[in-house]
């Protein structure tokens, strides 16, 4: 079975840890701990967020006195990638032994005209007191919106179109490696009509709506979306919550789950199941081989056709 894993947030940094490198290495250990039993049974892509990564380069290259301007997110995004990516290809390479494990910078092709690019909605970079987020929406022209403790910059997010480099990655799963890519849902980017050429924009893709899609470009059977709550519940955050454990993307999209918690999870699920016919779940980093087999998280299915 050939099967894509979407990584959350979480899997590197849990909630209030600092973004120092041992800490990201210490954790890294337990993601490859909980992917490696199904690599050893099936074609593996995994991909991963990078938020707070991409948070902490975006602040550096901020404070860099030899810039005349911050580096720009695709650039900035392709540094995660590079960043994240060598941990994950060390540590499962580690638990794998004999088996080749390769990190492919990817990019992910959007449409210059997108209607999301009209709209700055995705978050973006570390949340700012108000006063320097004031300065700084003033200095380069960013959108800012309220964000826990202050103000956070938004940008477009544009829908993934396809992921540029998904041949290549079918070519290296085909041959046994396991393959770390599409990290922070890619590198966005548009391509020029007349040329083909590939340009950078300021956007963010969402990473697991560019995993659905790199999941059905590579036909996978199926797609495993890792956060760190066991399955969804129906009525979260109330005294009636109710575990969901076998749901459609009807279901999915009647739920009207939170855009900033499981909203993009639960689309990205029900866009693959929708497309392609096969599986998707959404579960636990630690129960990620449960879930595959049946045993853990909430299995999406495709509907059952009208009578």
């Amino acid at each position: 079975m050939r099967i894509v894993v979407s990584l959350g947030g979480n899997a590197l940094l849990r909630h209030g840890e600092h973004p120092d490198a041992d800490i990201q290495r210490t954790n890294i250990v337990r993601v490859a701990d909980a992917v490696a039993a199904l690599a050893h049974e099936h074609d593996l892509v995994v991909t991963h967020g990078n938020d707070d990564q991409l948070g902490l380069l975006f602040t550096q290259s901020l404070a860099d006195p030899s810039l005349s301007a911050p580096y720009p997110l695709d650039l900035l995004g392709a540094q995660t990638q590079g960043l994240i990516g060598t941990l994950l290809v060390r540590a499962l390479r580690d638990v794998l032994p004999g088996r080749t494990v390769v990190a492919l910078l990817t990019h992910t092709q959007v449409r210059a005209d997108d209607p999301a690019f009209a709209r700055s909605t995705a978050p973006a970079g570390p949340v700012y007191p108000r006063e320097a987020a004031q300065f700084l929406a003033a200095k380069y022209g960013w959108d800012m919106a309220e964000d826990k403790d202050g103000l956070r910059r938004r940008v477009p997010g544009p829908g993934p179109e396809r992921i540029v480099e998904s041949d290549t990655v079918r070519t290296l799963i085909e041959r046994g490696t396991v393959v770390v890519c599409a990290g922070g849902g890619g590198v966005p980017v548009v391509s020029d009509r007349a040329t083909g050429a590939l340009s950078g924009v300021e956007a963010v893709v969402d990473k697991d709506l560019a995993a659905a899609r790199l999941a059905e470009d590579l036909q996978a059977d199926f797609l495993l979306l890792l956060t760190d709550v066991p399955n969804l519940y129906a009525g979260y955050g109330t005294p009636d919550r109710q575990a969901v454990l076998d749901v459609t993307p009807t279901d999915l999209r009647a739920a009207r789950l939170p855009e900033d918690s499981m909203g993009p999870k639960a689309e990205a699920a029900a866009r693959f199941v929708e497309n392609t016919g096969a599986l998707a779940a959404i579960g636990a980093l630690d129960a990620a081989y449960e879930i595959v087999h049946g045993r853990s998280g909430t299995l999406v299915r495709p509907d059952l056709p009208a009578a």
